[in-house]
């Protein structure tokens, strides 16, 4: 409207449009990160990825969430200090909440040596789940011979802790190992390590001489 009126009154106002086009343009470029996390702000608040207190991974960061400003998220980290993150960085990236994990899915692998008869394979399957049901927050899904390995018969196992507290998770998985032990070790089932075998077809037969011997 201010151009309009200069114009109206005589005033050359080609030059004046020319300086507002390329302001504009330099203002638009130094506000757009800011804009960008604003709008990333406002997601966050909408959509509610996370919210304070949720325990998160972004990349290489883990830690809780403590604060979520206009611009910024702050996240306290594992290691102890404070990870300051552009909200735009933040949605950007993939976030993974752990604050809103039900259960975790465990997935691991044993062997077992290759001279273990037919009979105890057979029975090992049976006594993981034995293992894995005698504990609490422990849910049993499966357990196989999964493979013929380089130095061993590997089993896989899966099962499911029905808690998200990482260190319950991590009290029933030594439990599952410690019955493991005793279970095997009460069959005679012995758990494999990395060994190499060597078969050798033949071997050199001794030097034969070449000389004659001295009259």
């Amino acid at each position: 409207m201010l151009i309009l009126i200069l114009d109206q009154f005589g005033f050359d106002v080609t030059t004046l449009i020319a300086s507002l086009g390329v302001g504009g343009v330099a203002v638009a470029l130094a506000v757009q990160n800011i804009l960008g996390d604003l709008f990333a702000s406002l997601s966050i608040a909408l959509d509610k990825p996370f919210v304070i207190g949720d325990f998160i991974v972004v990349g290489d960061i883990a830690g809780t969430v403590e604060h979520v400003g206009v611009k910024t998220t702050r996240i306290r980290n594992l290691s102890g200090e404070q990870v300051v993150m552009a909200n735009g960085d933040l949605l950007a990236s993939r976030i993974r909440n752990f604050k809103r994990l039900q259960e975790r899915r465990i997935a691991f692998r044993f062997g077992v040596l290759y001279d273990t008869p037919p009979e105890l394979l057979e029975v090992i399957p049976a006594l993981v789940r034995e293992a894995i049901d005698g504990i609490d927050d422990a849910r049993f899904d499966r357990a196989h011979l999964h493979a013929f390995g380089a130095s061993s018969l590997d089993f896989e196992v899966v099962y499911f802790v029905t808690t998200a507290d990482y260190a319950r998770f991590m009290d029933v998985q030594q439990a599952i190992n410690l019955a493991l032990l005793r279970g095997f070790a009460a069959r005679g089932i012995a758990f494999a390590f990395e060994t190499r075998t060597v078969h050798v077809a033949s071997m050199p037969g001794p030097a034969v001489a070449t000389g004659q011997s001295p009259a």
